[in-house]
């Protein structure tokens, strides 16, 4: 990954971010700076909270690396996966049915959501939702494609 370009937010970015967050993941990022890396031959640019890669943007739409939500837990748009799952999702596998123990409601076919492993709330990767929450339980099928994990490309990248 190659950086093209990086700048600071202006402010009414900063609040457009924020408030995003806010309503899609009902979290509070705070910092003093903000600065945008666009980045060459990927699907993300990531925004660096105080020099911390905390928010990716993913199509355009804000979401947190899997960075920001283990430093700014998620309170919606979770996913949670058994110690069965943990080794998979880490190695940025998709989340598949038999391994989920719980789903937020609400979740929307195409939403991204965070993957937390259930014994310490360890967010392991971000994913694009493939079914609404009530419909991810089950014995088999893919649910959630993984589009950032714990040591991928994204997670070990350094500015």
């Amino acid at each position: 990954m190659e950086v093209s370009s990086r700048h600071h937010l202006r402010s009414d970015a900063i609040d457009d971010l924020q408030e995003s967050l806010a309503d899609s993941l009902g979290v509070e990022i705070d910092g003093d700076t903000f600065e945008l890396v666009e980045l060459d031959g990927t699907e993300f640019d990531i925004v660096l909270v105080d020099g911390e890669q905390l928010v990716a943007y993913v199509d355009d739409e804000p979401f947190l690396t899997v960075d920001g939500a283990n430093e700014f837990p998620p309170q919606h748009g979770i996913v949670t996966v058994d110690d069965g799952a943990v080794s998979f999702v880490s190695d940025g596998a998709d989340v598949m049915r038999p391994g989920i123990v719980e789903v937020d409601d609400g979740i929307e076919t195409g939403d991204l959501v965070a993957i937390a492993e259930e014994t310490h709330g360890k967010v392991l990767a971000i994913g694009r939702a493939k079914t609404d929450s009530d419909e991810m339980p089950g014995d088999s099928g893919k649910v959630v494609d993984s589009i950032h994990h714990v040591g991928d490309d994204l997670y070990t990248f350094s500015v």
